[in-house]
């Protein structure tokens, strides 16, 4: 398939999005938890001071948040021919997964926008009324997640998309993209506020057991595309089950779209490339705080942010670039 940056765009800055609104949402519900267990140690004017920066944190977190999913989805419109007409694709949500995708995302602006001026407002992170919200949030966010993945898995016509590793797959990148993007949050001079979630334990989880999860599970995918039979002309015209299906004669003297679009091919030594750089910068980037904090200070969180989402575009975009539809085997490709 040929690669098209604004869906590329859209599935990188909207899958680390929702995954920063995932963890928020999760701290926001691990907020009251953690200042009962503190009650003990500290007076009332010490916690509410502390519940006033934990909202302080989320407030600005949910801010990002929300800048990120929106900017993916307004990609996601440039990439449609004739954008003022995106509103038709709510209309399907029993049969498209597109369309449900299109739901859940507006669906988690209603708890994230209502948790954001919740916070304007200075409500104690405390309140139910904020827990429920946040319990939304993670849930519409994961739901959201999920649906984008399945508009890609749910093409049977393109093999190296409709395997068990894309959902999995697009859930990791999430979490890992929205881990950098809530630790950068953290240690800006900007925030000034902890969050409730355990930015050092989230951290080293995200370092040494989501980015590894991630590079392992991109290998395995990457070899099951090696391994998987290539579409051939009895697949493209459905009359394989008939028996052996070959062409005497090209169909098309001219390249036309489907052969445009669907016929992208990426050489094998640049695919080879492109695979290691997307898996080194992945595994590398949430370590590389260390020795960068040496030299650029709590601006080297937001270096990592930069690398590990370059990684993750090179990941989304070999993710388009190596898949074939089996309609282009109809050409003798």
């Amino acid at each position: 398939m040929r690669p098209t940056f604004s869906i590329i765009f859209f599935t990188v800055l909207s899958g680390a999005g929702y995954g920063l609104l995932f963890l928020v949402g999760l701290s926001l519900l691990y907020a009251p938890l953690l200042l009962t267990g503190l009650s003990a140690f500290g007076s009332a004017t010490d916690l509410d001071a502390l519940a006033g920066r934990m909202r302080l944190a989320c407030e600005f977190a949910l801010a990002v948040g929300a800048l990120l999913t929106i900017a993916g989805l307004l990609c996601s419109v440039g990439h449609l021919g004739k954008p003022f007409r995106a509103w038709r694709a709510f209309s399907q949500w029993r049969s498209s997964w597109l369309s449900r995708e299109g739901v859940a995302a507006v669906a988690t602006f209603v708890p994230m926008f209502g948790l954001l001026f919740a916070m304007l407002y200075g409500v104690d992170i405390r309140a139910s009324a904020v827990a429920i919200g946040a319990a939304a949030l993670s849930l519409l966010s994961a739901i959201t997640v999920f649906c984008t993945a399945r508009i890609y898995s749910s093409l049977k016509p393109i093999r190296a998309w409709h395997n068990g590793y894309v959902v999995p797959g697009y859930f990791l990148l999430a979490f890992y993209t929205g881990a950098l993007w809530i630790t950068a949050l953290y240690t800006t001079p900007i925030a000034l506020s902890p969050l409730a979630i355990p930015i050092g334990t989230l951290y080293f989880f995200n370092a040494f057991a989501i980015a590894p999860l991630c590079v392992g599970l991109k290998l395995a995918y990457w070899r099951s595309l090696a391994q998987a039979a290539k579409p051939d002309a009895g697949d493209a015209t459905g009359l394989g089950r008939l028996g052996t299906v070959r062409s005497f004669e090209q169909p098309h003297t001219e390249e036309n779209y489907l052969t445009h679009e669907m016929g992208f091919v990426l050489a094998r030594k640049h695919s080879r490339r492109l695979r290691a750089i997307a898996s080194l910068l992945i595994l590398v980037a949430p370590l590389a705080v260390w020795p960068l904090s040496v030299v650029f200070g709590d601006f080297a969180a937001w270096i990592v942010v930069l690398l590990g989402m370059l990684g993750v575009f090179v990941e989304r975009w070999l993710f388009f670039a190596e898949a074939r539809h089996a309609v282009i085997a109809y050409y003798g490709r």
